[in-house]
């Protein structure tokens, strides 16, 4: 039997489709909005998963070339690893969903959201989580909580409910919301500096639909759904005396209250295990070391829990508001083209900035309209940086989403490429961590930035605020939050931005929603600490530099006539190809006629120039050349003015007195000195060697002085309309969001 359900969010309307396919999955429906269409798929293991305390979920998007009428890139012509965006939507659908699970399930489950189709309008990064959330409900896994999520953008003062590419493009707010019926859980946003009334009610908004698409899957589910598992309750395990109890939360609170003793924590529980184990058999239970380091956990947890809430007294004492010891440097790496260190207690983040040519930005194949970048932030975290051995060197879904956060804090901030022509990337090094690291890498890359002299529209920051909630429903709300805090708590809430507003913003929460007021008290005192680091930033640098580093790429612009951009090129690219080979630079033209020529050589920048204005420049009466004697006939000779461009010098015009034969006085491969008598109608180039007999003529010095000037007019217009681009107001634009920061 199949069934479709209809939920209108907006001006658009969502269709859910139940039992046309993958009737083998514990939940499957389809779900499309105009003609992008996901089968969504929830699977389940029978059985749990043995000595685990943490829940086996994994989310992957796959996205199908032939959803977009394309063939897959690569030599196979086949899918392989998901790309960024893909992976970026996985992370965003089981953000919402992991905490809604119960607690004690602990087999695997495994979503796949396959992208069947896409109309290059409509996203689906929204559609995916509401399609989870109903697969889930409908089957017996046990889930009974789904989530509604919608996309809210916000052009000429209105907001939109699930706005499509194009109005994002034009849009000031890129914001995805999920919920539950009750309460929101969780944010991912981009923001052109907006304000923080702006986003909440933007997020009220957001939630409102949310509330209406779980009421739907509701009465699917009372309709459709299947009855649900029951989750054996999970045994106690060995059972720890009182005293045993009673010396590990001694110890902890001892810890984390006198801390007199200067032994790191480590230590303190290696010791405190070590006289628990003492006192047991070996007999007694064989999986008694993980019971113990569970026990711990669940103490320290109420304890910091308990001291937080009810004594204001976090881990490394400083009050609830307090951020920790900034510092920071730019500069610190020879060679490279921008650098900093930016340094909040013991999270330290290295950043650096490459600049490289217009052509070198990133080209995206994908299933969205966006197909290049030219603005990048990638981020790495190595396992050295907790002191840990790690697998090697890889780029995992935690870089990748910790990048795309990053990066989309800092793209508003970005000049266009008319204003500054490079392609910029920014790479975070995260050395030392302890929370945070994705904000400080904002901060980071915000200072060698305007060390690498791009010229921002202004410094962005970045800060982390938690939560805790005790077990009588009192919370705090911590400002700058550090490994503990982020691990034993209950939200993780980051927000960067200006000094005039935010730039993005991303929630996340192990808790079942959290309420508005929660979230408006976390915006604004994130605001104060965004503040507070933003004057420490610029008090490092405070402006972007002049120029840029001496080792990066110099990057001068031209502009040719339309018609002229063949001759750039030449046949199959010859010409160009040529120059670039010849002279080491790099040289991009597009269809209007702007050329970008790089290189780190000023004399081949200039020599660049002059060939391409060579190659452009329209040859006028009293033109002077050097060129070569490419043709020989009864008649005269022709010599090559420009590639491409022939002049032919009358047999009359070879000498002052008379020639008999064009040989008697060149010869093919002679350069020859000669000026341009005239250019008819049909753009034939009469030339003369007596330069002095025309020179001196009546009339034509004025003539070819008019010449030379509007040559000169032309060329210096060119070349000062690329300078001046840095010198203009750098006015904040609303550019196509690339996927990456969608999510």
């Amino acid at each position: 039997m199949v069934k479709t359900y209809k939920i209108d969010i907006g001006q658009k309307s969502i269709e859910i489709e139940i039992g046309k396919l993958a009737q083998k999955a514990n939940g499957a429906v389809t779900i499309r909005c105009g003609d992008t269409l996901l089968l969504v798929t929830a699977v389940a293991s029978k059985n749990a998963r043995e000595g685990i305390d943490f829940f086996p979920l994994s989310v992957d998007v796959a996205e199908k070339a032939y959803a977009a009428g394309k063939l897959p890139g690569g030599f196979f012509k086949r899918e392989g690893r998901p790309a960024s965006e893909a992976i970026l939507n996985a992370r965003l659908i089981d953000r919402p969903l992991r905490p809604l699970f119960p607690k004690n399930f602990h087999n695997d489950v495994q979503i796949i959201v396959s992208v069947l189709s896409t109309d290059q309008e409509n996203t689906h990064e929204s559609l995916g989580i509401v399609g989870a959330s109903c697969a889930l409900a409908i089957s017996d896994i046990p889930f009974s909580d789904p989530v509604g999520a919608c996309n809210i953008g916000y052009i000429d003062g209105n907001f939109i409910i699930n706005p499509s590419y194009e109005e994002l493009s034009n849009s000031d707010i890129d914001l995805t919301v999920a919920g539950t019926e009750d309460a929101i859980m969780m944010v991912e946003a981009g923001a052109n500096i907006v304000s923080e009334e702006q986003l909440l009610e933007a997020l009220k908004i957001a939630q409102d639909q949310n509330k209406e698409i779980v009421k739907v899957i509701k009465e699917i589910q009372s309709e459709l759904g299947k009855e649900k598992w029951v989750i054996p309750e999970s045994s106690n395990g060995f059972e720890f005396s009182d005293l045993q109890n009673k010396d590990i939360r001694d110890t902890l609170i001892k810890y984390h209250g006198e801390k007199t003793s200067g032994d790191s924590k480590d230590e303190v529980l290696s010791l405190l295990k070590e006289r628990i184990l003492n006192d047991i058999s070996n007999d007694d239970n064989e999986d008694i070391d993980s019971q113990i380091d569970t026990l711990i956990h669940d103490v320290e947890m109420d304890i910091l829990r308990d001291n937080i809430t009810e004594k204001e007294q976090r881990p490394d004492g400083r009050n609830l508001d307090q951020i920790r010891l900034l510092e920071s440097e730019v500069g610190y790496v020879p060679r490279v083209h921008g650098s900093s260190i930016f340094r909040r207690g013991d999270t330290h983040v290295l950043s650096v900035v490459t600049l490289a040519s217009e052509g070198e930005k990133q080209r995206i194949d994908n299933l969205t309209p966006i197909s290049e970048k030219h603005f990048i932030h990638h981020y790495n975290f190595p396992d050295f940086s907790v002191g840990e051995v790690g697998r090697g060197l890889f780029t995992g879904r935690r870089e990748i989403g910790h990048g795309a956060l990053a990066e989309r804090a800092l793209f508003p901030v970005i000049p266009s490429q008319e204003d500054f022509p490079y392609t910029i990337r920014v790479v975070s090094e995260v050395v030392s961590s302890n929370g945070s690291t994705s904000m400080a890498s904002v901060c980071a890359g915000t200072m060698s930035l305007m060390d690498a002299g791009v010229p921002i529209l202004a410094p962005v920051a970045g800060i982390a605020m938690g939560l805790i909630i005790n077990s009588e429903g009192k919370y705090a709300i911590l400002t700058d939050i550090q490994g503990a805090e982020d691990h034993f708590g209950d939200m993780d809430f980051k927000v960067a931005g200006t000094q005039e507003g935010v730039t993005a913003l991303q929630m996340d929460i192990k808790v079942k929603g959290i309420t508005f007021e929660i979230m408006e008290e976390a915006l604004e005192k994130a605001k104060i600490a965004r503040l507070t680091i933003l004057e420490n930033l610029v008090e490092t640098i405070d402006v972007p530099r002049e120029n840029v580093s001496k080792y990066a790429p110099k990057l001068l612009t031209i502009n040719i006539p339309k018609e002229k951009i063949g001759a750039v090129i030449g046949s199959g690219g010859s010409v160009i190809r040529g120059m670039i080979d010849e002279f080491e630079v790099t040289i991009d033209i597009d269809d209007e006629g702007k050329v970008v020529i790089g290189g780190t050589d000023e004399d081949s920048l200039n020599a660049v120039i002059e060939r391409i204005d060579g190659l452009t420049r329209e040859i006028q009466q009293g033109d002077l050349f050097e060129g070569k004697v490419v043709r020989i006939m009864p008649f005269g000779a022709f010599v090559e003015l420009l590639p491409g461009k022939d002049g032919l010098v009358h047999i009359s015009e070879l000498a002052e007195g008379h020639v008999d034969t064009v040989e008697d006085v060149v010869q093919i491969g002679d350069e020859l000195k000669v000026i341009v008598k005239k250019v008819d109608d049909m753009g034939r180039i009469d030339l003369s060697t007596r330069i002095d007999h025309y020179v001196s003529g009546p009339g034509f010095e004025e003539m070819a002085k008019k010449g030379n000037d509007r040559r000169n007019r032309s060329s210096n217009s060119n070349r000062d309309r690329g300078n001046r681009s840095r010198d203009r107001d750098n006015r904040s634009r609303r550019r196509p969001r690339p996927p990456e920061l969608r999510n």
